[in-house]
């Protein structure tokens, strides 16, 4: 028997003992695969499968596996894979995760796995390396045998990062990749991942008066403990934090009334909050890598600062380093949103920064993709997951620009202090929160100055429930409908008839349902365009 045969007989002698439960049928989406944790061990052994031929595939460089439903109930968990740099799961291999996922006998199995090796044309004979991490869910542990089962069998090497925040699994993934060599990105433990944004950090604050402090909801998840690491290494003398919701004991208090998308959700600060009038607030979510801000005026009403928001700061501040530095005719900025960017920001990124803009379907891969033809890329999704790229050339230009003044002696360190703050992997909470803290600091902002910059258009988002999610078919980034036939013409009169009316209906990528976006030139307008798009899909 040769060796690829004792691996496939191994294969399928370890999987017998993580079945499939029949009749489902699983999918990898943006957000990996991600559902109720008791009917994810299957998945997840098989994810150690595919993160082992991957490997194989790229010459035996590491894999990341990510176990995390994010900002899901607790109940609910999820894995992903994340490829040599960082960055996503390679499009093309998502249909190999299905295809793994969805065998429904041991033989299936090993036959899925088999014509994956044949159709990728992988070296068996490579030795893979994979490292993985989770989050703080109870499930975790018994997730995380399930993939060690899987990598097992495939005879990889693996090593277990235990409880990380997702952003720092992907910043390990591509500092292992990139060490000894010239795109070396930091070192590769989570130490290394402190003490580089800390520097940083320090760097960019080099000067500045330390803000005032900023009230950070940690989703009674992982960031909780992660942001006082990154605190003590950053050093309270610069960086004033108040943690709050960072009850990683109870389980069921994860995401719970409290997050990111709670927050953004509701438009309402995290029940327990007592904060005051123009005190700074953010909220992470349970795998720190969404960040929103917010805070009360002085009658109390609550303002969201959210991915529109951090995405005009950062653009804003960057483009103006970058003219101070000289540089406007060498390093063009850019900034990517979705359908749901919020149209204001849109106009004030266009109209008043003159700053291009591109519109790509929702989903993280596809905004990263696109943020990578700017020679700096800003993108972040209104749920306050984003980061920005800086290219390999924008980052040549900026290391052998030689200053001729003092200020661009200034502007030039300050953007190479933040090409190392910001985690370009993928959109990280910690890094963001970070960021997003120096530019206010360099600005001397508070939180009523930075939402002055433009006002949002009323908006809203509705969920609707229907039979089946996959007849809701779009174009032009999703913002139109293509089926069912005769709904965009109707969606069109209705946002005819408001003010700075805007609408647009997609289908989830998670379950069945549409989400409905409306924006119109009052609240009140904007709930009532919402509801009546929303009333057009009941026959659905």
């Amino acid at each position: 028997m040769s060796t690829f045969d004792n691996i496939y007989t191994a294969v399928a002698e370890a999987s017998s003992g993580f079945a499939k439960p029949q009749g489902l049928i699983y999918g990898y989406g943006t957000a990996g695969f991600r559902l109720k944790a008791n009917l994810l061990a299957s998945v997840v052994f098989r994810v150690g499968l595919l993160a082992a031929v991957r490997s194989k595939k790229l010459n035996g460089q590491t894999i990341g596996v990510m176990i995390t439903a994010s900002h899901n109930p607790e109940e609910d968990n999820g894995v992903k894979l994340v490829d040599p740099q960082g960055e996503m799961l390679e499009g093309s291999w998502e249909a190999y995760a299905t295809l793994l996922a969805n065998a429904q006998t041991d033989t299936e199995l090993v036959e899925a796995l088999k014509k994956v090796v044949a159709t990728t044309k992988t070296d068996m004979g490579i030795k893979a390396n994979v490292i993985f991490a989770k989050d703080t869910r109870s499930s975790g542990p018994s997730l995380v045998a399930a993939l060690q089962a899987g990598l097992t069998a495939m005879s990889s090497e693996y090593k277990d990062y235990e409880i990380l925040t997702t952003p720092q699994l992907h910043y390990l993934v591509r500092c292992i990749n990139t060490a000894g060599t010239p795109a070396e990105y930091g070192a590769p433990t989570e130490l290394g991942y402190y003490e580089k944004l800390g520097k940083a950090f320090r760097t960019l604050m080099d000067g500045k008066t330390r803000p005032s402090a900023v009230f950070v909801d940690c989703a009674n998840g992982v960031g909780a403990p992660k942001l006082r690491n990154l605190r003590r290494i950053v050093g309270e003398d610069i960086l004033d934090v108040r943690i709050i919701n960072d009850d990683i004991e109870t389980p069921s208090k994860l995401n719970s009334q409290c997050g990111a998308d709670f927050v953004k959700t509701n438009q309402k600060l995290p029940p327990g909050s007592h904060i005051a009038p123009q005190d700074r607030c953010a909220s992470l979510d349970g795998d720190a890598d969404r960040v929103v801000y917010y805070y009360l005026d002085q009658d109390s009403t609550f303002h969201l600062l959210d991915g529109d928001k951090i995405a005009s700061l950062a653009a804003m501040f960057i483009q103006d380093l970058v003219k101070s530095a000289g540089l406007e005719e060498e390093i063009k900025v850019g900034v990517v949103q979705t359908a749901y960017a919020n149209g204001a920001s849109t106009v004030y990124l266009q109209k008043v920064l003159g700053v291009p803009v591109t519109c790509t379907p929702t989903g993280v891969k596809h905004l990263h993709h696109a943020a990578q033809r700017y020679d700096v890329g800003v993108y972040f999704e209104a749920n306050g997951h984003g980061t920005v790229l800086f290219s390999p050339t924008s980052l040549s230009i900026i290391e052998a620009a030689k200053p001729q003044s003092p200020a661009q002696h200034t502007a030039l360190q300050s953007l190479r202090a933040l090409s190392d703050l910001i985690n370009q992997t993928v959109g990280d909470a910690l890094s963001d929160l970070l960021m997003v803290e120096a530019i206010l600091a360099h600005k001397g902002w508070g939180p009523k100055e930075w939402d002055g910059a433009y006002t949002d258009l009323p908006n809203r988002l509705v969920r609707v429930v229907v039979k089946d999610r996959h007849a809701f078919t779009t174009t032009d980034a999703e913002r139109r409908l293509v089926s069912p036939a005769g709904i965009q013409d109707r969606v069109d009169a209705l946002v005819a008839k408001y003010k700075g009316g805007r609408a647009f209906v997609r289908a989830s990528g998670t379950e069945d349902a549409v989400r409905v976006y409306a924006e119109a030139g009052t609240r009140s307008e904007a709930d009532e365009l919402a509801c009546k798009v929303a009333g057009l899909l009941s026959d659905y």
